[in-house]
């Protein structure tokens, strides 16, 4: 019946440029957070900083743009309600991209380990991984993209949170700062956040992928 029914609708033109904008901006902000993290140099992180905040605003046009197309259009590709959730994880990933950015710059944290290098590269993987599975929502002929994308998101939502939870006791057990431990377990949790935003994310996929199968 699903199949019968597409025959009928025109082909999107309004969501999916919206979502593969989401998706491109996903991957630009994720890999201006690494870079952040990983340079020493002050000045060049503080201008990362800045480009993340203008890429969450970007992100938060595209959301805006989404939820006023869904308020005025009769058709939609998908139900209203599995494009929302979508479209809002997306948006929670890239507003804890920037909030970790934010916790950098706002507590002055210089100490910057491997963990949260770890989890930056983790979780540029899981946007690419979203990228690739928003621009497979245009006409799903190759549907495992999709799967295998929540199957990896799912993992690596799983690997964070390890990541996250054994760095933290790591900061109980060396950090003798209380201020710079707060700070540091702050950031770190932040970023693992964000990689539960990307699970959330996944689980919106992949509803749409079931109703629409």
């Amino acid at each position: 019946m699903n199949n019968v029914l597409k025959f009928f609708i025109p082909p999107d033109k309004k969501f999916q440029p919206l979502f593969e904008q989401s998706g491109k901006n996903l991957i630009s902000i994720s890999e201006t957070l690494l870079l952040a993290l990983s340079t020493n140099d002050l000045d060049q992180r503080n201008k990362h900083i800045k480009k993340i905040e203008q890429l969450e605003r970007n992100v938060n046009k595209i959301r805006h743009a989404v939820f006023l197309g869904l308020s005025k259009s009769i058709i939609t590709p998908f139900s209203r309600e599995d494009i929302h959730t979508l479209i809002s994880a997306v948006y929670d990933i890239s507003d804890y991209i920037r909030a970790a950015a934010i916790s950098i710059e706002m507590y002055n944290i210089l100490q910057l380990d491997k963990t949260m290098i770890k989890l930056a590269n983790l979780l540029t993987e899981m946007c690419k991984d979203l990228d690739s599975a928003l621009k497979e929502l245009r006409s799903f002929k190759n549907k495992t993209v999709i799967s295998d994308v929540c199957l990896r998101i799912y993992k690596g939502e799983s690997k964070a949170d390890k990541l996250c939870n054994h760095a933290v006791a790591g900061l109980f057990k060396t950090e003798l700062n209380p201020i710079e431990l707060i700070k540091q377990k702050e950031l770190l949790q932040t970023l693992e956040m964000a990689t539960d935003r990307c699970d959330d994310a996944a689980n919106a996929l992949e509803a749409i992928l079931v109703k629409n199968s």
